[in-house]
């Protein structure tokens, strides 16, 4: 039997004094490929979002901001520019501080009371109770219906002279309630329509961080002697910040947006007599398909967008104080968690240089 045995493969070349000196690797296209592929991934998975809405989000914005600045003709489709008179003009309009008036005032009736339900509501939900699955679904319902026939009959509900709720203040011998012609009424009613649908789904939103806590937490909890009570605002409640900062922020953007309850609160959907309850985007509606005044219209719609932005980088500013004490669990700063980030990116680096040199 003849055994044929392969030469040894020649050893590297090295310098004189120094370590041997390593093979040159050869990257292969393969290589790059996947490299490549690692690195561009990412950005093409979540391109076709960033382009829908350059097209169909940020194209409208930036056009809405050009056609402000103009006495828009619709049917030319052209406008002569006429700087910051469209603003000047509806801010000039007593409607537009009505409109602010309402808005702020239903967004606070609105969220305030929606925010405290949708808690308790998931705080019960979040509880050992039978038929959960039916339960958790049924609180979802009122938001699953259509906006238009929700806002119908809670203004049947709330008619002044034959609504079921002043029937029923009648039945105990209290007067009835002006829903229409009152300010503060109107501003009641529609709050109450925004609730019934809205509340539901921020229950669902806050019970699905209720669940991610960790039930070690109560476990403990209990054995330390503490009540529900004390559980849920020493334990639930400040779990939960981060969840309320982005129940707020969105309850926020909403409220200020509001549109089809107001709309639909009577016939005329011009937001009252005397606007009672004229919105913000009630009154864009208005100027825009009413007086087919599509410059003042652009100006009020940017006015309104930079409002939010006001209202969002508030918002942004409680919320990083509030998370700052829920996310700073082992004590550290962000500056100091850089700083740790950074020197233990320079340790592993040094660590694998040294294991490089040794081999």
């Amino acid at each position: 039997m003849t055994t044929t045995l392969q030469p040894p493969a020649a050893p590297a070349a090295s310098a004189p004094d120094g370590p041997p000196a390593r093979t040159p690797r050869r990257v292969g296209f393969g290589s790059k490929l996947s490299a490549w592929d690692l690195k561009l991934s990412p950005y093409l998975y979540i391109s076709p979002f960033f382009i829908l809405f350059l097209v169909t989000g940020l194209f409208p914005i930036l056009y809405t901001g050009v056609i402000s600045f103009m006495d828009w003709d619709q049917i030319r489709g052209s406008g002569t520019f006429v700087g910051f008179d469209q603003y000047a003009y509806v801010l000039s309009q007593p409607a537009f501080w009505d409109a602010l008036r309402n808005t702020f005032s239903i967004f606070v009736l609105s969220t305030v009371p929606q925010l405290l339900f949708a808690v308790f509501i998931a705080a019960m939900l979040d509880q050992n109770i039978r038929a959960k699955t039916l339960w958790r679904m049924g609180v979802l319902v009122p938001y699953v219906m259509a906006p238009v026939a929700v806002a119908l009959i809670f203004s049947n509900m709330f008619g002044d002279q034959y609504g079921i709720v002043n029937t029923l203040l009648g039945r105990i011998g209290l007067p009835g309630v002006g829903w229409h012609s009152d300010t503060f009424a109107s501003h009641i009613a529609i709050a109450t329509m925004v609730n019934f649908r809205w509340t539901g789904y921020n229950t669902l939103i806050l019970l699905a961080a209720m669940q991610a806590v960790p039930r070690e937490y109560y476990e403990a909890a209990t054995v330390d002697g503490a009540g529900k009570v004390r559980q849920f605002f020493s334990i639930t409640l400040p779990s939960l910040k981060p969840t309320l900062i982005f129940v707020i922020i969105t309850s926020t953007i909403g409220g200020l947006q509001i549109f089809d309850e107001p709309r639909m609160f009577d016939q005329g959907g011009t937001g009252g007599s005397n606007n009672q309850w004229l919105t913000i985007s009630l009154y864009l509606y208005k100027l825009g398909w009413g007086e087919w005044n599509f410059g003042r219209a652009a100006a009020l719609a940017w006015i309104l967008f930079l409002i939010i932005l006001v209202i969002g980088a508030l918002n942004l500013f409680i919320s990083r104080s509030l998370v700052r004490d829920e996310g700073t669990r082992d004590g550290l700063t962000r500056a100091q968690r850089r700083a740790a980030a950074r020197a233990t990116k320079q340790r592993v680096a040094a660590e694998s240089t040294g294991k490089g040199a040794r081999s």
